[in-house]
């Protein structure tokens, strides 16, 4: 009878309702968020394996690029050029082993005419590769023991007509480079073929991946997620190249476990919100036994605007003061909520303050409601000069007559735009637009984020500029090179001795110039990847001084110019890089053939002092402005380049050069040549003596 009577008592029955309503609250809520968040944590970390395949792919086929680049750049190498005519094979094989450790090879050979082998450093490929073709190729070479994957090419030693053979290299695709990928990509590698584990980058054996490779149907599936020695990992396999295959593996162990912390804590949690409704809600209900009239009057004291008005119910009766209680406890919560709002909108007009882009907010009317520090740095204009303002005073169109509020992007787009800011300064903007609308609101204020592009766009052009030269610099002497080839197939029987050295000396003067623009985008390219190094050794600077003179000589009897050395009669042997110090002096003459009048004079000088060595090249060109001698030697820059068509070059040599005398510890400038003209000068420190 007591207990039927419990059970249908006012307290009982809202404890009861409001227990399994808070249960079935935080099921419905709870469940879903974790299938949520369970979903995008696994979508997350598949994504995250997408794109560490892709970087593993990219850098595969850069690295097979690379070995095309060092075999051209080894079959060009005039040493070794030299040492297969002669036939010295002692010398051969030391320098090509010198060739192959500096390159970072796994196999350098020379293929003599006949398809023979005639040097061979590193690694052996047992198979015949010297019918290879010259591009960079996978290649799998099945030997007895097992298979080993390469990346191969080939280049001719010297023009094919006269039959010197061709130069291999080569890089295994072991485990250490797959490590090095690891490295790069955050991904455990495995190349297979033919389900044959050829190299493995990961610390678990070989035999426990062959066990566990995740297979579809005999085949090794495209995508799977499996666990071997209590790890989970999710993998992903695809064709590079054709012959094999290769599998990335992305250890998810920690979100594995992530996911049974969340799960159990969700459920957890859930089962403490039901329990501790329960009991807050008995607690309640058996205090309840204030007339409703006081309840009423007590909840109407709570308001937004009198949070600082106590609740006081005087009563009685024990349930009634603990309402009250209740009601005087959530105010102060109310309060310290608020005020824990303002902190938190302080804190957020703080962040958007702190940002580098500049944030601003305009109302219906097109007036500026919010204006971030970010927005006085790009624009110039105060605060609170900006705020209340209509948006067309602050940003003016630099090449229309239009108001600014015509080309605000809609929400989400983005645009360009060129405009003038305070104090008449022109900038790029890059801006994009949002709607901002509240959910009670009847209308949306317009929120604008912006950035200044200018650099950018500058950088951009100067890019596209720099791409048209290189097409020209590249067409011009191509042109002339095909032209003067025409000329000998059709026309070389009836040619006389003279026409013929001449058409010769044009070939050579493009070939020539065709060389010192490659090696200097070579050179270039090194540098900005971080692969730039010098190798030093004793070095003759007369020796160096006189091979970069008798290479510029047919560009320089071209144009009718002389080329005047002032040398002393000895100079210090010094630890250097000499093909790159040639490389250097061949650049500054360039530049003095390029800039000087036909007819001109070209000095070379050398002098050594206790401390360095300065060399030095003295042109009778136009000069260099002062305005630009300070970034004349970086990237892209020109003589005078505030001319309106300036006539030589792609701005790349004088870069380079600037690269490899800071190298070997020295110091490049430019200074006025009296009477006219230009002196660029280099000097190599104490740290270059031997």
């Amino acid at each position: 009878m007591k207990l039927a009577r419990l059970r249908r008592s006012l307290p009982m029955q809202m404890a009861l309702n409001f227990a399994v309503l808070i249960l079935l609250t935080a099921v419905a809520v709870g469940l879903p968020a974790i299938w949520l968040l369970r979903g995008q944590m696994e979508r997350q970390a598949w994504a995250l394996l997408e794109q560490g395949a892709s970087a593993s792919q990219a850098l595969y086929e850069a690295g097979q690029s690379e070995v095309g680049g060092l075999a051209v750049l080894t079959a060009q190498r005039p040493r070794l050029h030299d040492l297969v005519i002669v036939g010295d094979r002692d010398q051969l094989f030391d320098y090509l082993a010198t060739l192959q450790l500096g390159a970072g090879l796994d196999t350098l050979q020379i293929c003599a005419p006949d398809g023979q082998r005639y040097a061979v450093v590193g690694l052996t490929i047992e198979s015949d590769i010297c019918a290879a073709p010259e591009e960079a190729h996978f290649y799998l070479e099945r030997g007895r023991a097992s298979t080993q994957a390469w990346f191969l090419a080939a280049h001719p030693l010297t023009d094919a007509a006269a039959g010197y053979g061709r130069v291999i290299v080569g890089v295994l695709l072991d485990d250490a480079y797959l490590a090095q990928i690891e490295t790069q990509s955050g991904l455990e590698q495995a190349l297979l073929s033919d389900a044959e584990i050829l190299a493995l980058s990961g610390r678990l054996p070989r035999a426990a991946w062959a066990a566990q490779l995740p297979r579809d149907a005999g085949k090794i599936a495209a995508r799977a997620a499996y666990d071997f020695d209590d790890r989970a990992y999710y993998a992903a396999a695809f064709s590079w190249p054709e012959e094999a295959v290769l599998l990335v593996a992305l250890e998810v162990t920690d979100l594995a476990i992530a996911q049974r912390q969340l799960i159990g804590r969700m459920l957890g949690g859930i089962l403490l919100a039901a329990l501790l409704g329960f009991g807050l809600t008995l607690l309640l209900a058996r205090r309840i036994g204030r007339p409703l009239d006081d309840l009423v009057t007590a909840a109407g004291a709570l308001s937004w605007r009198d949070l600082d008005q106590p609740v006081r119910v005087a009563s009685q009766i024990e349930e009634v003061s603990q309402v009250a209680q209740a009601l005087e406890f959530a105010r102060l919560e109310l309060r310290s909520a608020l005020a824990d709002l303002r902190q938190e909108r302080d804190w957020v007009n703080h962040l958007l303050d702190s940002i580098v882009e500049g944030t601003m907010t305009l109302d219906a009317a097109g007036r500026v409601t919010f204006f971030s520090q970010g927005a006085e740095r790009i624009t110039g204009w105060p605060r609170s000069e900006a705020i209340g303002r209509p948006v067309d005073d602050l940003f003016q169109m630099a090449d229309t007559s239009a108001p600014f509020s015509q080309f605000i992007p809609a929400s989400g787009q983005k645009e360009r735009l060129t405009v003038l800011l305070a104090e008449g300064r022109q900038a790029m903007l890059a801006i994009t637009g949002a709607q901002l609308a509240p959910p009670a609101a009847r209308s949306a204020e317009v929120a604008l984020v912006f950035r200044d592009v200018t650099e950018e766009e500058a950088l951009r052009r100067l890019l596209g500029h720099f791409l048209a030269n290189v097409a020209h610099e590249f067409r011009t002497p191509l042109s002339a090179l095909a032209a003067s080839i025409e000329i000998l197939l059709d026309q070389a029987p009836e040619l006389s001795r003279e026409e013929f050295a001449e058409l010769l000396n044009a070939l050579h003067l493009g070939i020539l110039g065709l060389q010192t623009l490659v090696d200097n985008l070579l050179e270039s390219a090194s540098i900005e990847s971080g692969r730039f190094r010098v190798s030093l050794r004793p070095t003759n600077l007369h020796q160096i001084i006189a091979e970069a003179a008798q290479t510029m000589t047919p560009l320089i009897h071209k144009h009718g110019q002389r080329l005047r050395l002032e040398l002393p009669e000895e100079l210090p042997v010094m630890m250097a890089d000499g093909r790159r110090l040639s490389q250097v002096i061949v650049n500054l003459l360039s530049n003095a053939i390029k800039y000087g009048p036909d007819d001109a004079e070209i000095v070379l000088t050398a002098t050594a002092g206790p401390q360095r060595v300065r060399i030095a090249v003295a042109d009778e060109g136009p000069g260099v402005a002062p305005q630009h001698r300070d970034d004349l030697f970086q990237w892209f820059m020109r003589r005078n380049p505030d001319e309106a068509q300036p006539p030589f070059g792609i701005g790349l040599g004088l870069a380079v050069v600037k690269a490899v005398v800071l190298a070997h510890h020295g110091r490049v400038g430019v200074e006025d040549r009296p009477g006219g003209g230009s002196i660029f000068w280099f000097t190599l420190g104490t740290e270059s003596y031997s």
